[in-house]
C-alpha cells in the first residue's frame, strides 16, 4: 500500500523547535534517535545514548556510515556535586596500512586517491571510539548499547526516504559502464549488488532491510567491547580478506591502533567559544573563517548582500590554508597558535574587497557522514560524528561480517612534500569535525552539519544564524545555505533570492542555484540553558532526522 504514495514532497514542511529538560538525542533517522533517548530513559547518560545511536546509524544508514568507518567526538561532563564541566576530545580516525606506500600508487597510475578499491583504506576507528567512550564516560554495560542495533539489523528496518534517495544514487552509479566491477573487481562487486540491491535495485522508501552478518559482528563488538575488531577473529577476517583480494590492510594494522584523546582548540566569536578537534579533522577550517568574520562589526541581515560576500570570501581564504597546512596535528608544519591568531587573521581579514578573489593560502609564521547530538539531564553532552567518507565506503565488504571498510584515504594527497601526501601509517585530511559550544565557562552545546567539505561551511553558517542574526537552533539549520566547489565557484540553494544571487555574480562570484542537490550538508543542533537547564534541539530539514526527548 505505501508504495502507492509518491515520496516526492513538492511543499515544504515546517519544524518546531524541540525543548525538553529530561535529556535529548538529535539524529538524522528517526529510529537511530530513538535507540538513543531510550537508553536516556533506562538510566544511562549522553555518552551511552550517543554510542547507542551511532550504532544503530551504521545498520539504518549505511550510504553514509558503516562499522569500518571513523569517528570524532566533543564531550562535556559536568560534576554533579560543583557543577563544573570539562571537555574531552576523541579522534577515532585511523592511519594508512604500512604495506602501502605513495610510489605504489603512483605507479599504479593515479594522479590523485582512487575512491573505491583497496588503495584509499584506512584502519577503521568506529569501534574503537564506541568502546572508548563506553569505558570512559559511560554508565550502562557496553553490550546493551549495541542490542538494538543488532536488532535492527537481524530484523530489518524500513528505509527512509532520504536515504533511499541516496543509495539509488550510488547504486546507479556503481552500474553505470559497470564502473564499481571495473574498479574493484567481479567478487567485490557482486558482493556489493548482492548486499545493498538484493532485489536488483536499490530499496525504496518503506522497503525493508535486513542484513545477518552485520548483526553477527555487532555482537561479536558487543561481547568482546570492540577487541575482537582489533585483536580477534573479525581482525584475522579482515586480513585474511585483504591478502586474498590484492587489499594493504593486515592484523598489524589494526592491533596497533588505538583512538586518541586530544584537547580540542577554540575561537572567541562574539563572546562565545567555538570548539573543534584539533587536525587531523577540517574544523580548524570553520575557526579560520569565523576569526576572519568576527573583525566585521557592520554585519547586516543574513541575505545582505555584503553579509554574503564576506561570508563567500572568508570561506575561501580558510579552505586555502586548511588544504595547504591540514595533515596529522604532530605533522603541522606552522603552529596552530599563529594560523588562529588575531594578527593572522587580519591579515587574511585584509584580503577581502569589493570583488571576489582567488583563494591562496597565507604564511601566518611569516607575518561522503553521519552526525549526533545528545544531552542528558545532568547536563552532561556529546558532539560525535561517524563516516566511511563517500559513496558505501570503499565498497570492500568484508566476507561474512557485514564491515563495509572506509575509503578515507581519499583524503591524502599525492604530491610528494605536501604537508597531507600519503604516507605508511600517516592520517589523511579528514573531513568529519564535532562542533560544541561554550559562552563564560558554562557549556551552551554540540552542534555539526555533515557533509564531506562542506562541514565547516555549514558549522560557520548555523553559528552566524544563531550568534549574529538570532535564528533558534532548527531556523538555523533551516535556513538556506551556499557552498563553495573550488576557485571563485559556489552554489546556492533555491531559498536565496535570485536578486542577491545576481549580486553575488555581479561581484565576480562564478555562482549558480542548486534546486535538488543533497549536497548542502545535513545538522543536529541541541543547546542547554546554564540557568534552567532546559534544552533546546533542531534537526536537519535536509535528511530525515528527529530530536527525540524526554
Amino acid at each position: 500500500m505505501l508504495a502507492a504514495f509518491s515520496h516526492h514532497s513538492p511543499y515544504p514542511s515546517r519544524r518546531s523547535v524541540v525543548y525538553s529538560r529530561g535529556g535529548m538525542v538529535a539524529a538524522s533517522q528517526p529510529v537511530a534517535a530513538q535507540i538513543g533517548r531510550d537508553m536516556l530513559a533506562r538510566g544511562g547518560n549522553a555518552i551511552d545514548a550517543a554510542i547507542a545511536t551511532a550504532a544503530a546509524l551504521t545498520v539504518v544508514e549505511p550510504t553514509s556510515c558503516s562499522i569500518g568507518g571513523d569517528a570524532f567526538a566533543i564531550v562535556w561532563i559536568r560534576d554533579p556535586l560543583t557543577g563544573k564541566g570539562t571537555m574531552h576530545g576523541l579522534n577515532a580516525s585511523g592511519p594508512a596500512p604500512r604495506d602501502l606506500t605513495l610510489e605504489q600508487i603512483r605507479a599504479a597510475g593515479h594522479e590523485t586517491m582512487p575512491l573505491h578499491g583497496w588503495m584509499p583504506v584506512t584502519v577503521p576507528g568506529c569501534p574503537a571510539a564506541w568502546a572508548a567512550l563506553s569505558r570512559r564516560f559511560g554508565k550502562l554495560p557496553f553490550a546493551q548499547l549495541l542490542a538494538p542495533a543488532i536488532a535492527l539489523a537481524r530484523d530489518g528496518f524500513a528505509v527512509t526516504p532520504v536515504i533511499s534517495q541516496l543509495w539509488h544514487k550510488a547504486e546507479t552509479q556503481f552500474r553505470a559502464n559497470d564502473m564499481l566491477r571495473t574498479v574493484t573487481g567481479d567478487d567485490v562487486a557482486r558482493r556489493w549488488f548482492d548486499v545493498f540491491a538484493p532485489q536488483g535495485r536499490a530499496p525504496l522508501p518503506g522497503e525493508i532491510h535486513r542484513w545477518e552478518d552485520q548483526a553477527r559482528t555487532l555482537e561479536a563488538l558487543a561481547q568482546t567491547e570492540c577487541e575482537s575488531f582489533y585483536r580477534g577473529d573479525l581482525a584475522r577476517a579482515i586480513d585474511a580478506f585483504a591478502r586474498t583480494s590484492g587489499g594493504y590492510l593486515r592484523e598489524r594494522d589494526l592491533a596497533e591502533y588505538a583512538p586518541q584523546w586530544v584537547d580540542p582548540i577554540a575561537i572567541d566569536y562574539r563572546g562565545y567559544q567555538v570548539w573543534e578537534i584539533p587536525p587531523n579533522g577540517q574544523g580548524l577550517v570553520a575557526l579560520l573563517a569565523l576569526n576572519i568574520l568576527k573583525g566585521f562589526d557592520d554585519l547586516h541581515s543574513r541575505e545582505h548582500p555584503l553579509t554574503l560576500h564576506r561570508q563567500l570570501e572568508a570561506m575561501k581564504l580558510a579552505f586555502a590554508d586548511g588544504q595547504h597546512y591540514i595533515t596529522e596535528h604532530d605533522r603541522l608544519k606552522v603552529p596552530l597558535d599563529a594560523l588562529l591568531s588575531e594578527r593572522y587573521a587580519a591579515q587574511r581579514r585584509a584580503l577581502i574587497g569589493a570583488r571576489a578573489g582567488d583563494p591562496l593560502h597565507g604564511d601566518p609564521v611569516a607575518g561522503g557522514t553521519v552526525y549526533l547530538a545528545a544531552a542528558d539531564r545532568d547536563g552532561n553532552m556529546i558532539s560525535f560524528i561517524q563516516s566511511h567518507y563517500r559513496d558505501f565506503g570503499s565498497t570492500m565488504i568484508v566476507p561474512g561480517t557485514g564491515i563495509v571498510l572506509q575509503n578515507r584515504g581519499a583524503g591524502f594527497s599525492l604530491e610528494p612534500g605536501h604537508a597531507n601526501a600519503y604516507a605508511p601509517g600517516k592520517k589523511p585530511y579528514h573531513t568529519i569535525i564535532p562542533g560544541f559550544l561554550t559562552r563564560d565557562g558554562e557549556a551552551l552545546g554540540p552542534f555539526g552539519v555533515m557533509g564531506a567539505f562542506m562541514q565547516p561551511q555549514g558549522h560557520v553558517q548555523v553559528l552566524m544564524n544563531m550568534i549574529d542574526f538570532g535564528l533558534n537552533p532548527q531556523a538555523a539549520l533551516d535556513a538556506p545555505r551556499w557552498q563553495w566547489f573550488g576557485k571563485r565557484r559556489f552554489g546556492f540553494e533555491h531559498g536565496y533570492s535570485s536578486a542577491l544571487v545576481h549580486e553575488m555574480a555581479a561581484r565576480g562570484h562564478d555562482v549558480y542555484v542548486d534546486h535538488h542537490s543533497t549536497d548542502y550538508g545535513r545538522g543536529q543542533i541541541i543547546l542547554r540553558d546554564p540557568v534552567t537547564g532546559v534544552l533546546c534541539g533542531g534537526t536537519e530539514p535536509r535528511t530525515d532526522g528527529v530530536v527525540a526527548a524526554l
